[in-house]
């Protein structure tokens, strides 16, 4: 069945979940995609490749995907994965992450992928590696970057979180982007909530986060007059398979004056750069989902969502209770009374504007519980269903995505 709003068209069929968004006359499509057949990695990688490839040769222009996230089972396949990526796509490589996390499907892998195009006229895409892709169009400029690791012969949290983020500053710096540009990250470590000395290792990459950030004012230029609150990336923390840490992130810059940028917080959540130092003697410092505004819509990055209300985890030990109250919180956030409040008014969006999610499920045992609320809620989109921990030994779920508000009547 395919599901049609204003901009947002979603289908879900046979191994592969998509949505297209019409913003002005460019064309992005949100792809997931699980293999359905094969035993191999290889087998499995290409089987869900060529779907994804039928959907793009069919919505959008050939070799468009500029953008995909990889979640493997075994992270020891990394290289061999990256060989595979490289012979299906040839010289027209996306910027891939190679995330450290269990496929619930119970497969080798399964792949989050993002194509762009234009129905006149062409986007350029400059492809400068495997980790490093920059679109242009319309004045815009997107610098999706993947697979950032450190390079600092340093093993603790701290250090290879500061080698890291310095490393993203440096890939940006080679394509003229600044770190102020960056509006969303993904920062995946491995055993989260695991002891590191006397403290925890999420609250190290909260601690280095919180110094490289110091002296950044994000989006510079780009909010709405008046906007005091701080402005920092919508982000996901998130736990991996692995003892390291791989982030990725997308930036973005334009000279357009018309195109606003605005950090969301959720009313019914302390905002997380605010929270005691219980949670982490060094707050995170992101914000709830970042909204890039032009004329009618609004495109809106949501971080990575949890069962919190104020700063408390909610329906500790129920799983669907707190996919409900996860899926709650991004309704309220994404909503037209909180996009006013932000001053956005006459923009809005709900759960059914959402292009597509990922969800982190801590125990694997849970993902049919958690599937069923979400596609209960969500109907049909792209999703991805990943076994990770999350930041908190109480919280079972969290998810993330993206949402496409408008001024439409719905």
């Amino acid at each position: 069945m395919l599901k049609k709003t204003s901009m947002l068209r979603k289908r879900c069929h046979d191994g592969v979940g998509f949505s297209v968004v019409e913003l002005q006359d460019v064309r992005h499509v949100f792809a997931a995609a699980v293999p359905r057949r094969g035993g191999s990695l290889e087998e499995q990688a290409f089987d869900a490749l060529r779907t994804i490839k039928a959907v793009l040769d069919e919505e959008g222009p050939r070799g468009s995907i500029v953008k995909q996230e990889v979640f493997l089972s075994d992270y020891a396949q990394v290289e061999k994965c990256r060989q595979i990526m490289r012979e299906f796509y040839g010289k027209n490589l996306p910027a891939t992450t190679y995330v450290p996390q269990h496929p619930c499907c119970g497969k080798l892998l399964s792949i989050e992928a993002l194509g762009v195009g234009q129905r006149e006229g062409e986007v350029e895409i400059e492809r400068h590696d495997d980790a490093l892709v920059v679109t242009r169009h319309n004045n815009i400029a997107w610098v999706h970057c993947g697979q950032i690791v450190p390079d600092s012969p340093a093993t603790g949290v701290y250090e290879r979180s500061q080698s890291a983020f310095q490393n993203m500053s440096c890939r940006l710096g080679s394509v003229g982007i600044r770190f102020d540009q960056v509006i969303r990250t993904w920062l995946y470590l491995g055993d989260i909530v695991g002891p590191e000395g006397d403290t925890q290792r999420y609250k190290e990459l909260n601690r280095a986060r919180t110094d490289f950030f110091q002296n950044i004012r994000f989006a510079p230029a780009r909010t709405p007059d008046g906007f005091a609150p701080a402005i920092f990336p919508a982000s996901t923390g998130i736990g991996a398979d692995n003892r390291d840490v791989v982030m990725s992130c997308v930036a973005f810059a334009t000279e357009r004056s018309d195109i606003r940028v605005m950090p969301l917080e959720n009313p019914q959540q302390t905002a997380a750069y605010d929270y005691a130092d219980r949670y982490s003697p060094k707050s995170p410092k992101f914000c709830r989902a970042m909204a890039l505004s032009c004329g009618p819509y609004a495109t809106i990055f949501v971080s990575g969502t949890a069962s919190i209300t104020d700063s408390e985890t909610r329906h500790v030990g129920d799983v669907e209770a707190q996919t409900r109250q996860t899926l709650d919180n991004i309704e309220a956030l994404i909503s037209a009374d909180n996009l006013a409040r932000h001053g956005m008014p006459g923009l809005r969006a709900t759960l059914e504007d959402l292009a597509g999610i990922r969800v982190y499920i801590k125990r694997g045992e849970d993902y049919e519980k958690t599937r069923r609320v979400c596609e209960a809620r969500l109907g049909e989109l792209p999703a991805i269903y990943a076994v990770a921990d999350v930041c908190r030994p109480d919280l079972l779920v969290e998810i993330e995505g993206i949402a496409i508000a408008d001024r439409r009547d719905k």
